[in-house]
C-alpha cells in the first residue's frame, strides 16, 4: 500500500456499509451497482428508509462471500442512492453518486446490516508549478490512453479535460480508466493530491506501453489478412488465365487424383455417388474456405474405409486348437465355440455372418487377451475399443457433418484402423456404459450388434450404408447386470468363471512365470527357480481373486527383487522361490484362508455368495437374547437379503414345534442375524438356506456342522429354489476346503460346468426342502419325541445361573441324502 497522510474532521456519521467485491467508487461519479447478497440488500433498504447515504467500501479479497470488518478497507466513499430498481430474481439495481472520501473509525454490526462510523477526509493540496506540471503530464498521458484504448468516447474525454479543480480531475480520470482495483484503492487512500498525480503518471506509463504493443500486433494481423485476401484475388485471376491458356494447376492435379481413387475404390454405388457429388462441390470451393477442409476430410474418410477388403480366414481346425491352447489355459467352452464357428465357415466356404459373442467373467480371467487370440486364430485384423464410461451416442454412430470437428463413430474408425471389412472388433467393458442428455450408447449398439441390421449400418458422419455383417464382434463384461435386455438378446453370452487353485497353478507355471522371466531378463534355474509349493503359497496367501492378474503382479514383484540381487552381485546363487523365500521377499501374508472349525458351532452357518470377482464364503451368525420378538439384521444387507431373513423367520415360527423350538419364542426372544465384513454390501436370495440353518441352530441350541456349505433360496413352504452362479460358489467352497456343499436340486445339471478335479474333492447334496438341509447341517437332529419346546433358548441366562445345560443322549446320525457328482 502506498504512503498516506490523512487529516480527519471531527464530524462523523454512522452509515450502513455496502461492500464492493471489485469496484472502487470515486466522488462526483454516478455508477450502477447490482446488489445480490442479502446483507447488502438490507443495507440498501436501511439507507433508503433514512438519509439515502451509504458507505461504499471495497473488499480486500473478492472471494469473501460474507465480508466482515476484517475483510474491508478502512477508506471508502460516502455515496447517495439516486435510484433503486428491484429485479424479478430478488436482487436490486441501484444508481449511486459518490459524495466524499471518508475513513471508517469503527465497524459495528447488527443482525442484518454492517455499520460504519465514518469521518470525512481533508486532502492536502499544495498549488504550484510542480502540481501544474504533474497535471499536464497526466492529461497528456490520458489523451494517449484514450486514443489507444478506444474505450473513452471523445465527448467524455473533453468533459474530463475541462475540469479545473485538481482533486476532482484526478478522481474523474481514475474512475473512467480500466485500472486494476488495487491501484484504484491505493489512489483513493492517498492524502496528497501531488502524490495522486504522480501515482497516476506511473500507471499510465505502463498501460500505454502495453496498449501500444497491442495496437502494433492488431495492425500486423490486419495487414496479414489484407495480404491473404490479395493472394486469393490473384490466385483466382491466375486460375482464369491458366484456364484460357490450357495450363493445369496443382488443385486440378489433386482433384484428378481424388477422382482416380474414387474410380479404383470398391465402394458401394451409394457411396460412390456421394463421393462424386462431394468432389464436384469441393472443386468449386475456394482453397482458403473452411468448408473446403470439411469437404476434403469427408471424401478422405469415404476413401479410407476398407470397401470390399477382406482377409482370408485360416480355417485349419487343428491349428486353431493349438493356438488357443498356447495362449490360454482352460476356457474349454469358449474355445469349443470358436472351433465350431471355424467349422461352419469351412462348410459354407466363408460366406457366413459373423457371430456376436459376449464374454462375461470376473476381472483377470483373460477376456480381452482371448479376443486377441481369436483374431490370431482366424488370421484376421484386430481392433479394440473400450466402452467404459462412454455416455455419448455419437461415439458409436459419429457426429453429423454440420458440427465443427465432426468425425465418424468408433466403429468406422476401428474398421479404418484394421484396414479390413471382416476384422475382429473387441468392444471392451460393454457393461460400464452410461447414459445422459447426449444419448444412450447402448441403444446405438443395438443396430451394430444385430446380424439382421448391421448389413446396412448407417453412420451419422458417413451418411451411407456400411456392411458390418462379416465383422466378428466380441464384447466383454464383468456382469450382465449393466447390459440392457435388448442388447443381451442380440449377443451370445459365454461365461468365463474364475479359476480354481489348480488352474491358477497351471497358468502360473506354463504362462505367467515364463513371461515374467523373459520381461525381467532372468534365466530359469540359473538365477531363479519357482518351486511348486512356493507358487501354492503365493496363490493362497498373497492373492484373492477369480482371475490371475494380481498373481502375475506378485510374480513380477518377486522377479524384480531377484533381478536387483543379481544385478548387485555377479556371483549370486539362484533364488529358490519357496514359501519361506516368498514371505521374506513379499512381507507378511495378505490373506488368510477361512479356517473351517472341526467342531460344530451354535448359530453359525456357512453360506456361499457370488460376486463380480468370483465366489466367496458367506458366514451367517445368529444370537438370541431376551426381548419381544424383534429381528435385528446387520452386515449391510440389501432389500432382497432382508426379505430372505424375514421369510426364514416366518418359516421357523410356522414349524417351531417340529424343529424343537418353543412355539412362543417370538414373544420373549429377540434374534440378531449378522453377516461379517459389514462394510461390504450384500444382497440376493441365495443366502436363505444358511439363514434358516443359523436361526434354527441358535433357537434350538443344536450346533451346525462347519464342514458343510450351503446355498439356495427358500420359500414360506420350506422349498429350496434354484440359484445362479453355482460354479463360482463351488470354487469358493473348494478354496476353503469345505467337504460338503448343499445346493438346490434344480441346480443339479449345473454341476456339469464344474471341473472334474473339484467334483472329486467335494460332496454335493441336492435338496428340495429345508428339512433335508437341517437334517444334514445340524448335529443331533431331533426325533419326534425330542421335538419339545425349548424352555430357555438364551445362552446368556444359562451362563448367569452357573448351571450347565442338560447333556443330550447320543443319537445315531441318519443316513445322508443322495450325493451326486463325487
Amino acid at each position: 500500500m502506498t504512503e498516506t497522510f490523512i487529516e480527519t474532521d471531527e464530524q462523523s456519521l454512522v452509515l450502513p456499509v455496502l461492500p464492493l467485491p471489485d469496484v472502487v467508487i470515486f466522488p462526483n461519479s454516478i455508477s450502477p451497482l447490482f446488489v445480490v447478497r442479502p446483507r447488502s440488500i438490507a443495507a440498501v433498504e436501511r439507507a433508503m428508509s433514512e438519509q439515502k447515504d451509504l458507505f461504499l467500501v471495497t473488499q480486500k479479497s473478492i472471494e469473501a462471500e460474507t465480508p466482515s470488518a476484517a475483510d474491508l478497507h478502512d477508506v471508502g466513499t460516502v455515496s447517495q442512492i439516486l435510484q433503486v430498481q428491484r429485479l424479478p430474481d430478488g436482487s436490486i439495481r441501484i444508481f449511486v453518486e459518490g459524495k466524499e472520501v471518508s475513513r471508517c473509525v469503527e465497524y459495528s454490526e447488527d443482525e442484518k446490516t454492517l455499520w460504519a462510523q465514518v469521518e470525512p477526509i481533508r486532502f492536502s493540496t499544495r498549488p504550484g508549478k510542480r502540481l501544474t506540471a504533474l497535471k499536464r503530464t497526466v492529461l497528456g498521458q490520458f489523451e494517449t490512453y484514450a486514443h489507444l484504448s478506444e474505450r473513452i468516447p471523445e465527448d467524455l474525454y473533453l468533459n474530463i479535460k475541462n475540469i479545473e479543480e485538481p482533486l476532482a480531475l484526478c478522481h474523474a480520470i481514475a474512475n473512467y480508466c480500466a485500472f486494476n482495483t488495487a491501484d484504484k484503492q491505493a489512489l483513493l487512500e492517498m492524502g496528497d493530491v501531488s502524490q495522486k498525480y504522480l501515482f497516476l503518471s506511473r500507471i499510465f506509463s505502463a498501460e500505454n506501453d502495453l496498449l501500444g504493443i497491442e495496437t502494433k500486433i492488431l495492425n500486423q494481423v490486419k495487414n496479414q489478412i489484407g495480404k491473404s485476401q490479395k493472394e486469393y484475388f490473384l490466385s483466382e485471376q491466375l486460375k482464369v488465365i491458366e484456364k484460357e491458356l490450357g495450363i493445369g494447376n496443382e488443385e486440378d492435379v489433386e482433384i484428378d487424383e481424388i477422382q482416380k481413387a474414387i474410380d479404383e475404390s470398391k465402394m458401394s454405388d451409394e457411396a460412390r455417388d456421394k463421393a462424386q457429388r462431394e468432389l464436384a462441390r469441393y472443386s468449386r470451393m475456394a482453397p482458403m474456405s473452411p468448408e473446403s477442409t470439411v469437404s476434403r476430410t469427408y471424401i478422405e474418410w469415404l476413401l479410407d474405409f476398407p470397401w470390399g477388403v477382406y482377409t482370408k480366414d485360416r480355417l485349419e481346425l487343428r491349428r486353431a486348437s493349438r493356438i488357443l491352447n498356447e495362449d490360454h489355459y482352460g476356457l474349454d467352452k469358449v474355445k469349443e465355440r470358436i472351433i465350431e464357428y471355424l467349422a461352419v465357415l469351412r462348410m459354407v466356404e466363408g460366406k457366413m455372418r459373423g457371430p456376436i459373442l459376449c464374454l462375461v467373467g470376473p476381472p483377470g480371467v483373460g477376456k480381452t487377451s482371448l479376443a486377441r487370440s481369436i483374431a490370431r486364430t482366424l488370421g484376421r485384423k484386430f481392433a479394440r475399443f473400450s466402452l467404459g464410461g462412454v455416455r455419448d451416442e455419437a461415439e458409436i454412430r459419429g457426429h453429423r457433418r454440420t458440427y465443427v470437428g465432426a468425425l465418424p463413430g468408433k466403429i468406422v474408425q476401428m474398421m479404418k484402423k484394421a484396414g479390413s471389412s471382416n476384422p475382429v472388433l473387441l468392444l471392451d467393458e460393454v457393461d460400464k456404459m452410461n447414459t445422459d442428455f447426449r444419448g444412450d450408447p447402448a441403444s446405438a449398439l443395438l443396430e451394430v450388434l444385430d446380424p439382421e441390421q448391421n448389413v446396412n449400418f448407417n453412420d451419422h458422419y458417413m451418411e451411407v450404408d456400411l456392411d458390418l455383417s462379416r465383422v466378428l464382434f466380441i464384447t466383454t463384461a464383468n456382469t450382465t447386470d449393466g447390459i440392457p435386455w435388448a442388447l443381451q438378446d442380440r449377443m451370445e453370452i459365454l461365461r468365463l468363471p474364475g479359476y480354481t487353485r489348480d488352474e491358477k497353478m497351471a497358468i502360473a507355471q506354463n504362462f505367467l512365470v515364463p513371461r515374467q522371466l523373459k520381461e525381467h531378463g532372468l534365466h530359469a534355474r540359473q538365477q531363479i527357480v519357482f518351486k511348486k509349493e512356493g507358487l501354492e503359497y503365493l496363490i493362497d496367501h498373497y492373492t484373492r481373486e477369480a482371475g490371475v492378474r494380481n498373481l502375475e503382479r506378485e510374480i513380477a514383484s518377486l522377479c524384480r527383487k531377484v533381478a536387483r540381487k543379481a544385478a548387485e552381485s555377479d556371483k549370486a546363487r539362484a533364488a529358490n522361490i519357496d514359501p519361506k523365500t516368498t514371505r521374506r521377499l513379499l512381507g507378511p501374508v495378505r490373506f488368510k484362508e477361512m479356517e473351517i472349525s472341526a467342531k460344530p458351532e451354535i448359530g453359525s452357518a456357512t453360506g456361499l455368495a457370488w460376486t463380480e470377482v468370483g465366489g466367496e464364503i458367506l458366514s451367517v451368525e445368529t444370537t438370541t437374547m431376551p426381548g419381544k420378538g424383534n429381528l435385528l439384521l446387520t452386515g449391510k444387507l440389501g432389500d432382497v437379503m432382508q426379505e430372505s431373513a424375514k421369510a426364514a423367520l416366518s418359516y421357523i415360527r410356522g414349524h417351531a414345534k417340529g424343529l424343537g423350538i418353543a412355539e412362543d419364542f417370538h414373544e420373549k426372544t429377540d434374534i440378531h442375524v449378522h453377516l461379517p465384513e459389514g462394510a461390504i454390501p450384500k444382497d440376493g436370495p441365495s443366502g436363505g438356506v444358511a439363514m434358516v440353518t443359523s436361526i434354527v441352530s441358535a433357537l434350538s441350541r443344536r450346533p451346525v456342522r462347519q464342514d458343510v456349505a450351503m446355498t439356495g433360496e427358500i420359500t414360506l413352504r420350506g422349498k429350496v429354489l434354484k440359484i445362479g452362479g453355482l460354479k463360482e460358489k463351488v470354487i469358493a467352497a473348494h478354496r476353503v476346503r469345505v467337504r460338503i456343499v448343499i445346493l438346490p436340486d434344480d441346480n443339479r445339471d449345473d454341476l456339469e460346468e464344474v471341473s472334474a478335479d473339484v467334483r472329486r474333492e467335494l460332496q454335493f447334496v441336492p435338496v428340495t426342502t429345508i428339512d433335508e438341509v437341517l437334517r444334514l447341517a445340524l448335529s443331533d437332529p431331533p426325533s419326534d419325541a425330542a421335538a419339545k419346546p425349548a424352555k430357555d433358548p438364551e445362552p446368556a441366562q444359562e451362563r448367569e445361573s452357573g448351571k450347565k445345560p442338560p447333556r443330550r443322549s447320543p443319537r445315531r446320525r441318519p443316513a445322508q441324502p443322495h450325493v451326486v457328482a463325487r
